[in-house]
């Protein structure tokens, strides 16, 4: 048969809402018959899956995924409508494999178009529709980071999910040597720190060191403008704010949180009690900390009424 146009392919997008290739495969498949081409779609559970993209996915799934070794980690957000189908077993076991195979992807874009992990014939954005079309609800892989020690830098990435999934923390933390990130009381140190992690949502960075300059200098001016800082003298003032500044950057920093498990002692002060108990350095490096649906903006609906809508548009 002919070549499948571009101009053609477009053409079934737009009516469909099916990727390129999905539109490209059904055209061939139907030899170019554009009405055939859309049954196909339909019964592959397709075009369908493209009708619900634009649908705000707010609820869904944070997962991790640690090899084995300890030497790679991925905290991954993927998402749905509602919470009914974050409990299907099918989007679980969808989020846990994406979790797995974003080891291997430094973008989401680039973990869409890989090959599945569990089916080669179809690319995790391929599954992803059909997994769309199964559940009827849309999916999006909203974002994914990846921690992986360096070369000849010993030590040990682990996570912590909190809340059935709701919030996602990823840590990495680094010793001197093999023997010492696989001791069982550093073992339990980062997962402990990323346990406090999750309960410090303020938390932002390891130690007040790693704060930018201007991110300081903004709390100061805040500060420098508060009402009852007025009247006092600019020596005064200055002394005043300095002790608040100093405070609110705590806040703000790992190391200096009071340990969740034990608050008469700092994070800082439990790493101090393994280090001494490992015989040597040990370093919180990074951290990351996702909450599902932060900063996405949930849209309220009435069932009645988005029925009532469907109808009226048949």
């Amino acid at each position: 048969m002919a070549e499948i146009s571009a101009k053609l392919v477009q053409e079934l997008r737009q009516k469909t809402g099916a990727g390129m290739m999905d539109c490209k495969k059904a055209l061939k498949e139907t030899e170019g018959d554009i009405e055939k081409a859309i049954e196909w779609l339909r019964q592959k559970g397709i075009a369908s899956a493209g009708k619900k993209s634009d649908r705000i996915a707010a609820e869904g799934l944070v997962d991790t995924y640690i090899q084995p070794d300890g030497q790679v980690g991925v905290l991954i957000e993927v998402n749905c409508q509602t919470d009914f189908v974050a409990r299907n077993e099918a989007f679980k076991a969808l989020v846990k494999n994406l979790a797995k195979q974003a080891t291997t992807a430094d973008s989401v874009e680039a973990l869409l178009a890989q090959p599945y992990i569990e089916d080669k014939n179809v690319t995790v954005e391929q599954f992803i529709k059909q997994t769309i079309a199964q559940l009827g609800e849309n999916i999006q892989v909203r974002r994914f980071v990846s921690f992986s020690l360096a070369k000849g830098k010993p030590g040990v990435v682990d996570s912590y999910i909190h809340t059935g999934g709701r919030v996602g923390v990823l840590v990495e933390l680094n010793s001197k040597t093999d023997s010492a990130a696989g001791n069982e009381e550093f073992q339990a140190l980062a997962r402990n720190t990323a346990m406090q992690v999750a309960a410090c949502p303020n938390v932002e960075y390891v130690t007040v060191d790693q704060i930018p300059a201007e991110i300081a200098q903004k709390e100061k001016d805040i500060e420098m403008g508060r009402d009852d800082l007025a009247n006092k003298p600019e020596n005064i003032k200055e002394k005043i704010v300095q002790g608040r500044i100093e405070k609110r950057l705590k806040e703000m920093t790992l190391l200096d949180q009071p340990y969740i498990r034990d608050q008469s002692i700092s994070v800082e002060d439990l790493v101090k009690q393994v280090k001494a108990q490992v015989g040597e350095e040990i370093q919180v490096n990074r951290f990351v900390r996702y909450v599902l649906g932060e900063g996405i903006e949930k849209q309220e609906s009435n069932f009645a009424d988005e029925v009532a809508a469907q109808m009226g548009n048949k």
